[in-house]
């Protein structure tokens, strides 16, 4: 709980984890554009830290290439660097290092050597932000080897995500959807009065959320932290006016992907619909169906359903970002047409 009176929000949760990671270890560092106070980063994730920790939170030139490469130096002399793309639209600017540099470091030089890096991407839209700030690049850096990708989540907490990404000596980026950042985190199991959740594999593994019993489900979905929200929003409504009851997955780590540990409700259940904010097209729930496939060929009773944004650049006024962007209606439209209803 961040105070006595209310849930912790996301964002709160992350800066706490940012907090005890540089209090933890003395190789840590912060770099990125306007990371330092009194700004405290776009969305205040950094607040407090250089204050705190002066000389190891650096705000550095715009240039996400150099912000990126500087990481990588550091992480390959045994420094543990976390970097902050302001907006992840822009990781696409730091594309090479990662690419050329972090993730091959790993293991291009006869021995593993361990880089100890994470960056931090916010992303998604709904802010009303624009082409340009609003995008979900995340398919865009999909398959790349010794690259971990992850998504901010409000049932896992920062700290542990944090801690594990920076001690499994690969490269990692984590998305963050921004609109998540102002939403409560969940403690103790408990969403609502209708939904519960738990981890049924660990957890800093996905979260299961479902109603009343685990074990039964009309449709699975799958979908990232950042949808989250408009996923349980969708699925409420199909329980109260249609009795469809769904669970959601979603998981932390978005690649690799294990579906081997997806629970056997999505068999039993004969229904999936996996849910993304990037457009179609070699993405993210593209994978994850590839990998579903096989494990449950002969089991479905309908094709994998995905959902995800209009092929479209986002537009800045709200009304047609919204027209644009997975809302929690395009989820509940899209499961009606898998269930036949």
């Amino acid at each position: 709980m961040a105070d006595g009176f209310r849930p912790e929000r996301v964002a709160e949760n992350l800066n706490r984890a940012l907090h005890a990671v540089l209090a933890k270890d003395p190789r840590a560092w912060v770099l990125g554009e306007d990371v330092a106070d009194p700004y405290g980063g776009a969305f205040k994730i950094s607040k407090g830290l250089s204050s705190r920790f002066p000389g190891r939170v650096i705000t550095t030139p715009i240039s996400e290439a150099g912000i990126v490469g500087v990481a990588g130096g550091l992480a390959l002399s045994g420094d543990h660097p976390i970097v902050e793309i302001m907006f992840g639209d822009f990781v696409g600017l730091g594309f090479d290092p990662i690419l050329n540099f972090l993730t091959k470091s790993v293991a291009m030089y006869g021995r593993r050597v361990p880089m100890h890096v994470v960056v931090r991407c916010p992303v998604g839209g709904n802010r009303g932000y624009g082409p340009t700030h609003s995008q979900s690049p995340q398919k865009h850096l999909i398959g790349v080897p010794h690259l971990g990708l992850y998504e901010l989540s409000p049932f896992h907490d920062s700290i542990a995500l944090l801690d594990r990404l920076l001690e499994n000596g690969e490269p990692s980026v984590l998305f963050e959807n921004k609109v998540l950042y102002t939403e409560r985190t969940f403690v103790d199991g408990v969403v609502d009065d209708l939904f519960s959740y738990d981890f049924p594999a660990s957890r800093d593994g996905y979260a299961r959320v479902f109603i009343e019993d685990p074990g039964t489900a009309d449709v699975v979905l799958i979908a990232p932290g950042g949808l989250a929200s408009r996923v349980l929003s969708a699925a409420r409504l199909l329980f109260l006016r249609h009795e469809i009851n769904c669970q959601v997955i979603v998981p932390v780590q978005l690649y690799p992907f294990d579906v081997g540990s997806l629970p056997p409700i999505l068999a039993k259940a004969g229904q999936v619909v996996v849910v993304e904010e990037g457009t179609a097209g070699g993405g993210w729930g593209t994978e994850v169906a590839a990998g579903l496939y096989p494990l449950l060929w002969g089991q479905l009773n309908q094709p994998i359903r995905l959902v995800t944004s209009r092929d479209s650049v986002i537009p800045a006024a709200r009304h047609l970002e919204d027209e644009v962007l997975v809302q929690s209606d395009t989820v509940y439209r899209a499961v009606l047409e898998t269930a036949g209803v």
